[in-house]
C-alpha cells in the first residue's frame, strides 16, 4: 500500500499519464527514485550506459537535461558539465535523437529538463509536439514561471506532457497553492535554498516544508537538491513520493567511473527496499 498521505479519487482522476503512473507505482514501492543525466556529458555513450544502470537498479524515472549556457538553478558541478557538453557541440536535436532511442530501449518514463530559452527558440508548440512524438512524459523548465508561460503550459497540455513546476522553501503559501494547481506529473519540491550540488540538511525545517508541499499538492510530490546518501532516501520515505538524485550521481561518475555509479545505485536501491 502507499505510505503517507495519498491522493483522493477525485484529484487522481484529473492527473495526466505521468502522475497516474507515479501513483500506481507508489502502491508497490515506499518511494520512487528519479535520476538525472546532462546529455552530451561526458558523452552520449556514457549517458546511455548510465541509463542502462538506472534501469538495472530499479530507477523509476529519468531526467534528461538539455544543456544550456546559463543554467541558473544549477550549482558548479552541473554548470561545468553544461558548459563542456556545449563546447563539445551538443545540440538540441542530438538530445532529441538520444531521447528517442532511450525511450524505445528502456521501459521507464523520461522527462526533459532545460531552460525556457531553449524551448522558446525551438517554439513552444513544436517543442512539446516533438517531445510527445519521441515518448517524453514530462518537462522540467525551472524558469518557465506559470504566470508568464501560458503558451508553454498550453502546449504541454495539448500534447499530454506533464509540465513539472517547482516549489522552494521561499515559496509563500499563496504561491504554493497556485503552483500546485498548475503543475502536473508531480510537484518538484526543492528541499534546500540555493543551487544544486550541496548537501541538504534533512531536518525538522525540511520536513515542515515537504509537509507544506504535500498539503497543497493535487499530484504526487518529488524532493530533490542535495540527496547524496542512502540515509537521505530513508529519511524521505513516507514524506515524498519521489527522491530525485542528480549532482551526486555526476560526482560519483567523475570520481569513480561507471563501477562507482553501479555501487552507489545499489546502495540507493537497498535504501528504497
Amino acid at each position: 500500500m502507499m505510505n503517507g498521505p495519498h491522493l483522493s479519487e477525485e484529484s487522481s482522476s484529473s492527473m495526466n499519464a505521468l502522475a497516474e503512473h507515479i501513483r500506481l507505482k507508489r502502491n508497490d514501492k515506499s518511494i520512487l527514485l528519479m535520476a538525472h543525466q546532462i546529455l552530451g556529458y561526458p558523452d552520449f555513450e556514457t549517458n546511455y550506459e548510465m541509463i542502462r544502470l538506472f534501469h538495472e537498479y530499479g530507477v523509476d524515472l529519468v531526467e534528461l537535461q538539455i544543456p544550456f549556457s546559463e543554467p541558473i538553478a544549477d550549482g558548479p558541478v552541473f554548470l561545468k558539465a553544461n558548459q563542456q557538453a556545449l563546447e563539445q557541440g551538443t545540440t538540441v536535436q542530438q538530445c532529441m535523437d538520444f531521447a528517442r532511442k532511450v525511450t524505445q530501449d528502456f521501459d521507464m518514463p523520461f522527462l526533459f529538463m532545460t531552460y525556457y530559452n531553449i524551448v522558446f527558440q525551438y517554439g513552444d508548440e513544436r517543442f512539446a509536439a516533438d517531445c510527445a512524438s519521441i515518448g517524453i512524459s514530462g518537462l522540467i523548465v525551472p524558469d518557465a514561471f506559470p504566470e508568464e508561460s501560458s503558451d508553454y503550459l498550453t502546449a504541454c497540455t495539448k500534447q499530454g506532457i506533464a509540465p513539472v513546476l517547482l516549489a522552494t522553501p521561499y515559496t509563500s503559501a499563496e504561491r504554493l497553492a497556485y503552483v500546485s494547481q498548475e503543475t502536473d506529473g508531480f510537484l518538484y519540491c526543492v528541499a534546500r535554498k540555493g543551487l544544486t550540488g550541496s548537501k541538504t540538511a534533512f531536518d525538522e525545517a525540511a520536513s515542515q516544508f515537504i509537509e507544506r508541499c504535500r498539503q497543497h499538492a493535487r499530484t504526487p510530490i518529488g524532493v530533490g537538491f542535495g540527496i547524496q546518501h542512502p540515509d537521505d532516501i530513508r529519511y524521505l520515505k513516507g514524506k515524498s513520493d519521489i527522491a530525485i538524485v542528480g549532482s551526486q550521481l555526476l560526482k560519483v561518475l567523475e570520481s569513480e567511473g561507471l563501477p562507482g555509479v553501479r555501487k552507489f545505485l545499489q546502495s540507493l536501491s537497498e535504501a528504497v527496499d
